[in-house]
């Protein structure tokens, strides 16, 4: 109860400090050891969210053993050292302390929380988690039927459906077009051993990212770090390379029987290292970027009707940038709402936009970005995000600038050069009238 009592005193604290704009004095720490973080002191609660973050994640997965990391991931708080599943669980409810570890296809992430008087018993208990997990059979087994069971569920599932046709044509062979979880085929077949050598693989000391906030001392953190990081593997797998982006133009209908169909839709995306990267970021927020105000939300809901929802994002990550969107609608409206759809992206890019709706994203976006910084977790997380992405370590006070900085004519040249209505490549995943494959794919 302590923990969660911290919590919601650290998320006021943080909440009542950022009314306006998100004001963060983050320092860069590095360990005795070699070992860098970036800390934001937080001394007013006894408490400390540290965010640690391997990169690499689900797409070292061999080729041969898709879903390993995943599955290794899972089982990383199932026992440690001298700890079954059940003690290691007890001794965290002892403490007070929360370790949560996730997977993407580019990082492990761990997410720490723990009260300064337990520090030390903390950190010793999530060293015993990252560097000496037990692996046991039966909590294999048991981990293993919780993935088979997500796997069949995603099967059934017309979003996930769509996720991975589209993934498959955009990615071809890169690690990127297979799913996370692996296939049922390939993690029924893995054993202990792939585990353990996929554990050497990504959790290694050439690809940590750090952030930690709260009540700890750069000092403090340093020796932290070197406890628990330092007799990591120094080098894990080597990375994959960048995927080459292949999204031909037209669309893909995967039969499915449901009344409504899911369409995901995409093209080519830019790089948030890209110079124009806020422009393409302004472009969609009014383009889709999911508010009721947005051009897609206004067209194919609002006026025709189509659909409950419809929005669309940039996904930027480590090895590939796509331009993403997604739309729902019943079987015989799902035409007309993807016909909407390209209208829309073509008005975008042979006009741009109004001087209006620039002074409205811009508020929008630069409004909602102090509210990120909610928490000490939170923050720890955006530092991590940040340090992964390259970014300097004043970013947090320079963004909004960046963002106000966009001018229309920086909007109307973005449009045009990363819009490619043309190619838009749309995944349906139904039984929709009027459409079909259309040649190419």
């Amino acid at each position: 109860m302590k923990v969660f009592y911290a919590l919601a005193l650290t998320t006021l604290t943080f909440l009542a400090a950022l009314p306006a704009r998100a004001e963060v004095n983050i320092q860069s720490v590095t360990s005795p050891g070699g070992i860098t973080a970036w800390l934001v002191e937080e001394h007013s609660i006894p408490f400390v969210a540290l965010e640690i973050r391997f990169r690499g994640g689900a797409s070292l997965d061999p080729a041969d053993k898709r879903g390993v990391t995943n599955l290794m991931t899972g089982l990383l708080e199932e026992g440690a050292a001298d700890m079954d599943a059940r003690a290691f669980s007890r001794a965290q409810e002892e403490l007070a302390t929360s370790f949560d570890f996730d997977l993407s296809r580019d990082s492990l992430s761990v997410s720490a929380r723990f009260l300064t008087e337990n520090r030390a018993a903390s950190v010793a208990l999530l060293r015993a988690a990252l560097q000496e997990p037990r692996f046991d059979d039966a909590a294999i087994e048991r981990v293993r039927g919780q993935v088979l069971s997500v796997i069949q569920s995603d099967l059934k599932d017309p979003n996930d459906i769509a996720a991975d046709a589209f993934a498959k044509m955009a990615y071809g062979d890169h690690p990127y077009a297979f799913a996370t979880n692996g296939t049922a085929e390939s993690v029924a077949a893995l054993t202990r051993d792939d585990l353990l050598a996929a554990h050497r693989a990504v959790l290694a000391r050439d690809r940590i990212y750090v952030g930690a906030v709260g009540d700890i001392t750069a000092q403090e953190l340093g020796a932290l770090l070197d406890e628990l990081l330092g007799d990591l593997p120094t080098t894990g797998a080597p990375m994959p390379p960048r995927a080459e982006v292949s999204i031909p133009p037209g669309v893909t209908v995967v039969d499915f029987a449901t009344p409504q169909s899911v369409a995901l839709f995409g093209q080519p995306g830019i790089a948030q290292s890209d110079p124009d990267f806020f422009a393409a970021l302004i472009l969609n927020q009014i383009l889709g970027g999911g508010s009721f105000e947005s051009r897609l939300m206004n067209e194919v809901r609002e006026k025709r009707g189509l659909t409950y929802g419809v929005y669309s994002y940039l996904m930027t990550r480590d090895l590939a940038n796509v331009y993403m969107g997604q739309v729902s609608s019943a079987n015989d409206r799902i035409a007309q709402a993807i016909a909407v759809i390209r209208d829309e992206w073509a008005k975008a890019e042979a006009e741009g936009v109004t001087e209006q709706e620039l002074r409205d994203a811009k508020t929008y976006i630069t409004g909602a970005y102090p509210l990120r910084f909610d928490g000490n977790g939170p923050i720890a997380n955006i530092l991590v995000g940040m340090q992964m992405l390259g970014l300097p370590i004043d970013y947090i006070a320079t963004r909004n600038d960046k963002v106000e900085a966009v001018t229309m004519a920086d909007i109307k040249r973005v449009a045009q050069e990363l819009l490619e209505p043309e190619n838009l490549h749309f995944v349906v995943v139904g039984q929709p009238e009027g459409l079909e494959t259309t040649a190419g794919n």
